[in-house]
């Protein structure tokens, strides 16, 4: 891993022991600890001095300072009441005048409102935790009109399903949804002694390049996502079946007249479809070619 000096930031374990605040097992949280892998995803991501870069889960602002340094504004979403106000100390003390420190759920924020009073796009880095990394992902790409680039922290087996190919075992429902309708790609592999407390396994940062437009579209990118879930859902049918089992209400002779038109076999199973047969059976499902 490449060095770096890094930039000043005091021990999450000094921190929150200072505070009397335990790490909270139920929303997963890790903080990162180590500054110069702080300062290599920032470096690695290559962010811009006029960027506007939202933080999912800022934590105690291992990423929230340096990127405070590089970029134009920080919008740090943290959902954490009392960590909050831990991170709104550390930037006070760091003089980042840049950060705005926005106290809520990422779920229930809407990113589109935000990026409207910024007046710009968006990029976004977050440390995701693992029990709502999925959640986040697709509210991302429901909110992707207003997002250049995105570069997220996941546990490493998450983001080996990500950037997973067809005909892999990690190849799912994930995998096709992001790789729909964005460039994605690993960034920097992170240690679990990299983070207070240590977590059970490495994690795997990913970026993310949004297409604008995305090249193979959907006429109607709802049945699509629908289409794709119903397919992994049961992964062990055959496509033809798993359609057919679903609750979309697709009848025999419309599916298997849909598969015939798109040149896919009936027999073969989910995991071994590429985004543009996905693209291209939900679009003849959907009654256009």
């Amino acid at each position: 891993m490449e060095s770096h000096p890094g930039v000043p930031m005091r021990s999450p374990r000094e921190l929150l022991r200072a505070s009397e605040i335990r790490p909270r097992k139920s929303m997963g949280q890790h903080f990162l600890a180590d500054p110069n892998v702080a300062a290599l995803i920032v470096r690695r991501a290559q962010f811009e001095p006029d960027d506007v870069v939202l933080e999912i889960g800022a934590g105690l602002g291992a990423l929230t300072l340096p990127l405070a340094a590089q970029v134009k504004h920080v919008l740090a979403v943290e959902s954490d009441r009392k960590i909050a106000a831990l991170l709104g100390s550390e930037v006070l003390a760091a003089g980042a005048s840049n950060v705005t420190i926005i106290e809520r759920d990422i779920l229930q924020l809407d990113i589109k409102a935000l990026a409207g009073k910024s007046d710009a796009s968006l990029k976004v880095v977050g440390n995701l935790p693992y029990h709502i990394s999925s959640q986040v992902l697709i509210r991302l790409i429901r909110f992707r009109e207003v997002i250049d680039a995105a570069f997220l922290m996941f546990q490493k087996e998450v983001a080996e399903r990500l950037t997973a190919r067809p005909g892999s075992k990690t190849y799912g429902r994930l995998s096709v949804l992001i790789q729909y309708c964005a460039k994605i790609y690993p960034l920097v592999s992170v240690a679990a002694s990299a983070f207070f407390p240590k977590p059970k396994v490495d994690s795997q940062v990913v970026g993310i390049e949004f297409h604008h437009p995305v090249t193979f579209q959907a006429t109607d990118e709802g049945l699509l996502f629908q289409i794709v879930r119903a397919a992994f859902g049961k992964r062990r049918k055959t496509l033809r079946n798993a359609l057919l089992g679903s609750n979309l209400g697709f009848g025999d002779k419309r599916v298997s007249a849909a598969l015939e038109l798109a040149g896919i076999d009936s027999r073969r199973r989910a995991e071994t479809l590429s985004v543009k047969e996905f693209v291209t059976l939900s679009n003849l499902l959907q009654g256009e070619t």
